[in-house]
């Protein structure tokens, strides 16, 4: 069998010059300190430190990249180990990875195939193709390793070289798994985000007993809009103590407003009553953002929107299993317009960082890098999700530095749940913009020494500086 294609040339130009200036920058900067700034691995793991359990729990259970591809060829969750309840226990885990190995072929040209790929033979050096003829030699091989001190969480940390790498979790988590971290003495830093949907969007399932739960956490009434806030300011506290420097905000759409005070609270009195129209529900969600930055200008916490994904757009999915099952499809989204109330308050804040992102690309050039090209507040955050691919990370570059060049974008994040893969997305982004900066360097229009600048600026410096890490 061919060994699995996991060439030192891969992903830079075809033609041979830039190929050679993009292998160049490369190498000064593949070995950097990875920073991962927002995702969604699980703290427990780096809390905790225990050996992860097998092959399937791993690769399948946590990563929506792949069970979606499985799903959408006819292949139950079910089948695949996925409970409505999350457990992760699973009758045969083995059968499970085989059915992964014998689809694999569906991964072919995607993202997740590189990933996976450069996990299988950098991490456990697996070195043959994974089909169903070398699923059980996998499956034992990968198991086998992970039972090992080696393979521990903290131990991988350290291998991957991750200088540090956020979570994301509700403002209702008490963050125990973050407390266990500060008070042990390994050096890896681990911190949180401050994730409020659950209790900013009146249509989150369970919103009014998520207000509830935030009164009991903080001991502060939300009967009204200001003690709301006050709640709201409290937990903010809460996590930058366990050391969060962001929040994150994946409203459906980035629609701000500002209100009065008056109206703030006829607002919200409306919908604490249960049963909020469409349009006082986005309404709302407009105005918490405009009061997120407020709190973000006085906090100093950064500030992340994530809009324009319709989440569990599968109801029957949605129903049996709750959300993130693979079924968030990007919509049209609007920024110009939409951010405007906000920026008419905040934009000119050089003290606040507000780091867009999008799943819409054809706003790059005609709307988000124009914005992030001249308000001091907003970044730029890379490619995202579904545009988290070499093609997307291109487009991205293409059609954002003209107007907002490269300091007004965050670097890069990888926005993962699957942990063995940072270093692979990682690794693919800085393959990315190290080959479209050798192009500018062949077309003379940048410098060989400002490319070495940019490639690492890009790759470390830019993510750890609009992340205040």
């Amino acid at each position: 069998m061919k060994p699995i294609l996991l060439h030192e040339d891969r992903l830079f130009p075809v033609d041979e010059k830039t190929r050679g200036i993009a292998r160049e920058l490369y190498q000064s900067v593949r070995d950097l300190p990875i920073i991962s700034p927002h995702g969604h691995t699980d703290p427990r793991w780096f809390a905790y430190d225990e050996n992860f359990g097998n092959a399937t729990e791993l690769f399948i259970l946590p990563d929506h990249y792949v069970f979606r591809m499985l799903y959408s060829q006819g292949i139950e969750l079910g089948d695949l180990g996925i409970t409505p309840d999350r457990s992760e226990s699973m009758e045969s885990p083995r059968e499970i990875w085989r059915l992964l190995a014998e689809n694999y072929h569906l991964f072919r040209g995607t993202p997740s195939r590189i990933w996976l790929d450069h996990v299988f033979s950098e991490v456990f050096d697996l070195n043959e193709p994974l089909t169903s003829a070398t699923a059980e030699t996998y499956f034992e091989t990968i198991n086998v390793a992970l039972q090992q001190p080696e393979y521990l969480p903290r131990t991988l940390f350290e291998r991957f070289n991750i200088e540090l790498l956020a979570t994301t979790e509700s403002p209702l988590d008490t963050l125990p798994h973050h407390d266990a971290l500060m008070a042990d003495a390994w050096p890896g830093r681990v911190i949180t985000t401050f994730r409020p949907d659950s209790v900013l969007d009146p249509e989150f399932e369970g919103f009014a007993d998520n207000l509830e739960t935030l009164a009991v956490l903080t001991d502060i009434s939300v009967n009204d809009f200001s003690g709301y806030l006050a709640a709201l300011s409290n937990r903010r506290e809460y996590f930058r103590q366990r050391g969060a420097t962001s929040t994150d905000h994946g409203h459906p759409t980035p629609a701000t407003a500002d209100l009065s005070l008056s109206e703030c609270e006829n607002l919200y009195q409306r919908i604490k009553a249960g049963q909020p129209t469409p349009g006082d529900a986005e309404l709302f969600r407009a105005q918490m953002l405009t009061e997120m930055a407020a709190m973000s200008l006085e906090d100093g916490m950064v500030m992340q929107i994530h809009p324009g994904s319709h989440r569990n757009h599968n109801s029957y999915l949605f129903a049996e299993y709750g959300r993130d099952m693979g079924a968030d499809i990007p919509r049209t989204t609007g920024y110009v317009d939409a951010l405007k109330p906000l920026l008419n308050r905040f934009g000119n804040e050089r003290d606040l960082t507000i780091i867009l992102f999008t799943l819409d690309e054809t706003t790059y050039s005609r709307e988000l890098a124009p914005l992030a090209g001249h308000y001091p507040a907003l970044k730029l955050g890379p490619a995202w999700w579904f545009h988290d691919s070499p093609e997307g990370m291109r487009r991205f570059r293409e059609q954002t530095t003209e107007t907002a060049g490269f300091y007004n974008t965050a670097g890069f994040n990888d926005d993962t749940r699957a942990f063995l893969s940072i270093p692979a997305r990682h690794d693919m982004s800085r393959r990315i913009d190290c080959g479209f900066l050798a192009r500018l360097v062949a077309e003379h229009r940048l410098g060989e020494e400002e490319a070495m600048d940019l490639a690492r600026a890009l790759a470390y410096d830019l993510a750890k500086a609009a992340y205040k890490l």
